[in-house]
Parts: structure tokens; C-alpha cells; sequence
């Protein structure tokens, strides 16, 4: 494979040429102390090697593994994490530009992940894609240096739009047409990324995929308990210079305390409204529908987004012993959550965005192999959207050969294609099932 330098804001790139595609990875977009805000990162003057994938936030194991399969091992692990990645067709000029951010329940995952690489997406959408990488966990979202700065994570996410701002006309993207999306907590963090104010001007469109929007509120009184739990688990040692081990451990120990705050408990870190940079809660509505006329949305599910979630439960468990009486059982409580978790939220966003004046569209996703243990569940669509062979690991998948419909991804990575360069009017219809 050939390379080449790109000439960037931020300084030259040594970039990957295919003929088809230009690849660089492992760009450091900001930088930032340990619990400390990020600031952009320095511009250089020496050509930067961006040849290889970058690091993901250090973490424990997915607990999604059993669905996902592994995601982010043989990627390095830092604190210094602030990096992304950018795929355009070799040709690229003034193309739609697409940033993904991933999910992990804000825990797990990252944007250099082998299974994200987005060049289905760029070369047959002809569109550029940035993959974001950003602080998780303890490091992102629960700081626990008294007065500290929060939501770091977010912070982290709002620096990666700034440098497409500035940098992605070098790799032929046109920054006056960005469209943010991502899944699961990646979905999330859309959300949040439109509600705050410093993102104005930064995207254009945005792709909500199995958003737990259900889990956003009511939230104060679980994050004071993680809070006063990692203290308890730091003892005497202070946040900024303990180790990542001792860390992660008192992160562990902060999501043992969420779990009595019941179905909030299951998603423990997230932004928190009402800490830059995002607006209190009592504001959202006011916020969305200033908002609403300035950013075309699509949102939508999974029909068996909660199937996991309910598996993992000890309750399901229980419920998959009893036999068949007890799956029937387990599927009615995993379509309920379903619906109150991801399905309800997502239909009721768009609603509201088009009462605002606003455009929005929505999917679900009922797609999947057959013998597919969990059915249409959380993640089933990163498969269509992504590489099918990167995936192949991934149990939810089944066991089947080739269990990836490939004339349905060609559909699906159109769709989100056609959202980036025309928005609900580049769509076949508003209402779109998979």
C-alpha cells in the first residue's frame, strides 16, 4: 500500500493510499491532564506518521462481549486518548463529511477499532468518515477531584468536531455538511452533543442508532453515590496521581453502587446535564427546539435492543431455566424494555423534532440471521453498516457462514449515506425498516 502526505491545519499527515481510499489513523485531535478539560492539540511542522491505529481509553472487558464479540483488543491502551481517524475516497472534494462516535455503555470501545473501519461506508456513500476516540469511565464521566472539571468525555467529543472543522477540507471533506452519528452510547452522546451550545455551527445532521434515551433522567442521586463510592475506594490516594489499575477498580466499585438505583443502574456513566457543557435538565426541551430547525435528525432502534440486557439480568437467566414458558416470558420483558428504553424515546424525539419546525425521520432494525440467538438486538446493525468480515466473531450473529446479508448493507450503509448528503430528503422514506 502506497503512502502520501496530506497537507492538514494541523500539521502534515502521513496518510495510507490504496488507490481507492486515503486512511489516517491515530491523529491527536486534543490533549489533556488527567481530569482536566482537553485543549487542541499543537499544531507540528514535522510530517506526523498517522500509518497506524492510535489507543483506546483504558478499560475493563465489554460486557457486551458475549453480543459483540471482542472489540478493541490489539488496540494500545492510554490516557492520552484524544485520537481519531479519517477514511475518504482518493478523489475526494467538498464530499459530506460523517463522524462516528462509538458505544460502550461510555465504558468500553473505541473509534480505532478494527470492526469501526468505515471503508464500505466512504468509498460506496462517497462521503469522508471520522472515527473518534474519547475518555470512558471514571476517566470521562465521573471525576472525582472536588470542583473538577465534567463530562471530559464530551469535552474530549466537542474537540474532535472542532479539528473536522478545521482539518478535513485537506482530505476533501466539505465542513459546512457534517452529519455526527453513533450507536448506543455513540447514540447517546449525538444527543447530548446537540444539546449543547458550544456545538453550534459544528454538524449539520445527526444519526441517533439505539440511543438509551430512557436512561437520561433522574440520574443526581446515582452519580452522588458512585461519586462518594470512588472516594470510599481511593482512600487516602489522590485521582491525579493514582494508578489506572487502582482506577479502574474504584470504577468498579461505582457501577456495584449504581445497581440499586434499578434500570439507570445498567447505564451508570453518561454526561451529566447541568454541567458544562450541557445545558440543566429542566432546559432540554427549549434547548431541542432551538435547535430543531438547524439539525435534520434520524433516529431509530433495534426491535430486540433490550434481548442482551435482559440475557445478562439474573432475572433472565432464571427465565431461560424454566423452559419455554420462561423464554416467552423473557421476550415479553426484553420487548417492554425495548420499548420504554430505545423504541418509545427515539419515536418521541422525532415528534418532537417535528413539531419544532424541525426534520427528522426514523428506522428499526428487524433484521437478523436466522438462528440468531438474540434476535434483532443491541449492535445487530453494525454488521450492514461496517465490515461483515471484521464482525464475523460476533456471537449474536450466530454460527452460520456468511450470516451477513450483503444486499441488505449495501441498503443500509446507502441510507445513511443518503441522509449525509441530502438529510430526510435524500431518504426513500422517512419511516425506513430494515
Amino acid at each position: 500500500m502506497a503512502h502520501r502526505v496530506v497537507d492538514a491545519s494541523c500539521g502534515p499527515l502521513l496518510v495510507h493510499d490504496d488507490g481507492t481510499l486515503i486512511t489516517a489513523r491515530g491523529i491527536v485531535y486534543a490533549t489533556a491532564e488527567r481530569f482536566t478539560a482537553p485543549v487542541p492539540a499543537p499544531t507540528h511542522s514535522d510530517v506526523h506518521d498517522a500509518t497506524r491505529r492510535g489507543p483506546a481509553c483504558p478499560q475493563l472487558r465489554s460486557r457486551l462481549e458475549f453480543v459483540t464479540g471482542p472489540v478493541v483488543d490489539g488496540l494500545a491502551r492510554s490516557e492520552a486518548c484524544q485520537v481519531l481517524s479519517v477514511t475518504a475516497p482518493c478523489d475526494a472534494q467538498g464530499l459530506p463529511v460523517m463522524v462516528w462516535f462509538h458505544g460502550g455503555a461510555y465504558m468500553s470501545g473505541g473509534g480505532e477499532a478494527p470492526k469501526y473501519d468505515p471503508d464500505a461506508v466512504a468509498a460506496d456513500g462517497r462521503v469522508v468518515v471520522v472515527s473518534v476516540t474519547y475518555r470512558l469511565g471514571i476517566f470521562g464521566y465521573l471525576n472525582p477531584c472536588a470542583g473538577g472539571d465534567g463530562n471530559l468525555g464530551l469535552r474530549d467529543q466537542i474537540q474532535a468536531l472542532r479539528w473536522v472543522q478545521r482539518n478535513i477540507a485537506a482530505f476533501g471533506g466539505d465542513p459546512a455538511q457534517v452529519t455526527i452519528f453513533g450507536q448506543s452510547a455513540g447514540g447517546d452522546s449525538v444527543f447530548s452533543l446537540v444539546l449543547s451550545e458550544e456545538t453550534t455551527g459544528l454538524f449539520h445532521r445527526a444519526i441517533l442508532q439505539s440511543a438509551p434515551l430512557g436512561l437520561r433522567r433522574g440520574r443526581e442521586a446515582m452519580t452522588a453515590a458512585m461519586r462518594a463510592a470512588v472516594v470510599d475506594a481511593l482512600d487516602d490516594a489522590e485521582p491525579e496521581e493514582a494508578g489506572v489499575e487502582r482506577l479502574l477498580e474504584a470504577q468498579t466499585v461505582a457501577v456495584a453502587a449504581a445497581q440499586r438505583f434499578g434500570l439507570i443502574g445498567g447505564l451508570p456513566f453518561a454526561p451529566i446535564e447541568g454541567l458544562d457543557p450541557l445545558p440543566p435538565g429542566a432546559t432540554t426541551n427549549r434547548r431541542l427546539a432551538e435547535v430543531a430547525r438547524q439539525v435534520e435528525i434520524l433516529v431509530g432502534y433495534t426491535r430486540d435492543d433490550a434481548a442482551p440486557f435482559v440475557a445478562m439480568d439474573p432475572r433472565g437467566r432464571r427465565l431461560r431455566r424454566l423452559g419455554l414458558p420462561g423464554r416467552r416470558l423473557g421476550r415479553l420483558a426484553g420487548a417492554r424494555m425495548t420499548n420504554r428504553i430505545f423504541g418509545q424515546p427515539a419515536r418521541d424525539l422525532a415528534e418532537l423534532w417535528t413539531s419544532h419546525g424541525g426534520r427528522a425521520a426514523t428506522f428499526r432494525v428487524d433484521w437478523s440471521p436466522p438462528g440468531a440467538p438474540l434476535g434483532a438486538c443491541h449492535c445487530i446493525e453494525l454488521p450492514l453498516l461496517f465490515s461483515a468480515q471484521r464482525w464475523a466473531d460476533a456471537p449474536m450473529l450466530g454460527s452460520r457462514p456468511d450470516p451477513v446479508d450483503t444486499d441488505l448493507a449495501g441498503r443500509v450503509r446507502g441510507y445513511w449515506a443518503a441522509f449525509a448528503h441530502g438529510g430526510v430528503s435524500g431518504l426513500e422514506n422517512p419511516t425506513l425498516r430494515i
